[in-house]
């Protein structure tokens, strides 16, 4: 989720830490050449870019600081509520920053796209046609009760994760077997041969405690796919000290952490303790970071970003705004239609509806000029369709030429354009010619269905207040069409449990994605996903040629490949006219209360906050008065 002006939880809060530690909406994914398994050559990381930046021996990453300082507190916050501690289901509101007390097989770097190292594994390999990967687990790995992290606890993890919840179900569907093939050793096999990431997307695997998830808790059986209060075991750099639900949560640093001086930890996990407060919306969040009761905070808003930070502790330096780049690329955001529903079956209603989005007007008088139009689901990255597709495209997309729109081939997708009402009036005539072309007239001022005599009314459905401003206007334009539309503004909770089981008709749809994309594609656009409750195709999308180009894009056997492939899909996606694209920035805007070192500079792929950062008692002084 880039701005909120954005706010749609397309991945369950689970996954939201991870995204904060290192703002991105998405998850790198990466891999290696390696020979065959008959000549195991271990590997200390994987990258999909080429070479890894860091050799073997590397004592740590360039971009910590190996002297930092350890203690304080980070305090943080998050939205809504929370009634569980389990984030590996959909079931209940998991709290958000739960993953920090678990370790993956392999850790991320923060200034390469797409490289990772050994973490719970110090070494990985893999045979030169993809068809499995092998770990080796690091001697020494332990959970919080000292029990050893063996082989058994990650096929444990895989089996449990893919039962639990449609993410990890999809994530990694192309794994057929597991096996243990040594002491500290565990082989996963694949149902394909030539998908280069799936050796990497495997280290990403959360690795959980069997012997604590198989064993009786205080409340009866635990299990993986229930929600629950209980704290659960973890191996990670954190442990949970307290909670109080739905209000708060305190994570403390685990003294005795077995990984911290491993070479991808130091001069991280600095801080004694993160505390993260809970608030209803994001204008008490707000109020609460300007009061003291929090000290970091990812401003989503435009408005608030321009207006809502003249304060004291602003104008004196006890507060920082900075804005810092985002080199991630911006996903997409936008009005996302719900295409199970027949009034939205057809492109062009869809598309009618992006002639009556005004965003040059949005962007003038709701933004403050601060955004830019998105013409791409992978914006602001090389993997961005522009122009006419090349002759590296058009090899990928001439077998399905008769599934796709022809506009793929002809024509560079672009947003309609409002420099004036002149062209506001133009575009909405055009709109009006393209739903009486789908069989949706006017009579009395109200839209319907020839065939069926049905109306069109639409709800947005929404999670935050601050976007009834950006609706109101795009719903006045509509209703220039004789769409009858209303807002629907509903608290976390129940967004989330209409979201998961498709209950809605536009809802502001957000997809972050990485460099290298791949498998998360499924999820995403893929046909099996859009029956999938909880899944993250809520458009419904069900395309031969969609789920064609996701394989390519999965399967593709080198940057240039997987390049192409990405475009092609980019393309398909956008003249299908799915969603209603809206806007993204290049940055990151940052307000703290300046109580926190850092290192100088930042790594080039993320902000790095808490996991790089750590307290200045010298700073906190001052903030302070003392």
């Amino acid at each position: 989720m880039r701005e909120l002006d954005s706010h749609v939880f397309l991945k369950p809060e689970k996954f939201a830490w991870s995204r904060v530690l290192l703002v991105i909406s998405f998850v790198f994914l990466v891999a290696f050449v390696a020979p065959s398994r008959a000549e195991t050559h271990w590997r200390h990381g994987l990258s999909l870019f080429g070479d890894l930046k860091y050799p073997a021996d590397f004592e740590y990453f360039d971009y910590v600081n190996p002297d930092a300082p350890k203690g304080g507190r980070a305090r943080l916050s998050s939205l809504g509520s929370f009634d569980s501690l389990n984030p590996f289901t959909f079931k209940g509101q998991p709290a958000g920053s739960v993953q920090l007390i678990y370790d993956s097989l392999l850790s991320s770097s923060l200034d390469e796209p797409s490289a990772e190292y050994g973490l719970l594994a110090d070494a990985v390999s893999y045979p030169d046609d993809y068809s499995s990967v092998t770990y080796r687990l690091r001697e020494g790995a332990r959970w919080h009760d000292g029990v050893p992290i063996t082989p058994e606890d990650v096929e444990f993890s895989l089996e449990e994760l893919r039962k639990s919840h449609p993410f990890y179900a999809a994530y990694y569907q192309n794994v057929s077997s597991v096996e243990i093939t040594g002491e500290r050793e565990i082989t996963f096999n694949f149902d394909v041969t030539g998908n280069r990431e799936l050796p990497q997307i495997i280290g990403q695997l959360p690795i959980l405690p069997k012997h604590w998830w198989t064993a009786e808790g205080p409340d009866g059986p635990r299990s993986i796919s229930e929600s629950t209060l209980e704290i659960p075991l973890g191996s990670g750099p954190y442990r949970i000290r307290e909670i109080d639900t739905g209000r708060s949560l305190v994570l403390e640093r685990v003294e005795d952490y077995w990984g911290a001086d491993l070479p991808v930890n130091v001069g991280q996990n600095n801080f004694d303790e993160i505390r993260v407060e809970y608030f209803r919306d994001t204008t008490i969040a707000l109020e609460g970071f300007k009061a003291g009761q929090y000290d970091w905070r990812l401003e989503n808003s435009s408005k608030d970003w321009a207006t809502a930070y003249e304060f004291p502790a602003v104008a004196d330096g006890r507060v920082i705004r900075e804005e810092i780049p985002n080199r991630n690329g911006s996903g997409m955001q936008s009005f996302a239609f719900n295409i199970r529903r027949g009034k939205f079956e057809d492109s062009l209603v869809r598309q009618a509806f992006n002639l009556a989005f005004d965003f040059e007007w949005s962007n003038r008088n709701l933004f403050y000029s601060q955004y830019q139009r998105s013409n791409s689901f992978f914006s602001n990255s090389d993997l961005a369709a522009t122009g006419l597709p090349s002759p590296e495209e058009l090899a990928i997309l001439e077998p399905i030429r008769g599934l796709v729109p022809e506009e793929v081939f002809t024509s560079e997708y672009a947003n309609p354009v409002n420099e004036t009402s002149r062209d506001l009036r133009t575009n909405l005539r055009e709109a009006t010619r393209l739903l009486r072309e789908a069989g949706w007239v006017i009579q009395d001022g109200v839209l319907i269905s020839e065939d069926s005599g049905e109306e069109m009314i639409v709800e947005f459905l929404l999670v935050s207040p601050l976007f009834e401003r950006i609706v109101l206007p795009y719903i006045a334009n509509l209703d220039r069409l004789g769409v009858q539309s209303t807002i629907r503004t509903v608290d976390p909770s129940q967004y989330r449990n209409r979201l998961d089981k498709f209950e809605f008709d536009i809802v502001v749809g957000s997809w972050g994605q990485s460099l290298s994309p791949g498998n998360e594609q499924r999820e995403f656009w893929g046909s099996e996903a859009a029956s999938t409750e909880g899944g993250r195709n809520i458009v419904g999308i069900e395309n031969e040629a969609v789920d064609f180009l996701i394989d390519k894009i999965i399967l593709a056997a080198d940057r240039e490949q997987l390049i192409a492939a990405t475009r092609a899909l980019d393309r398909v996606l956008l003249w299908n006219h799915y969603v209603v694209p809206q806007w993204n920035t290049a940055v990151n805007r940052t307000a703290r209360w300046d109580r926190f070192g850092r290192p100088d500079p930042l790594p080039e792929f993320s902000v790095g906050f808490p996991t790089i950062w750590w307290w200045d008692e010298s700073r906190s002084e001052k903030v302070d008065g003392n």
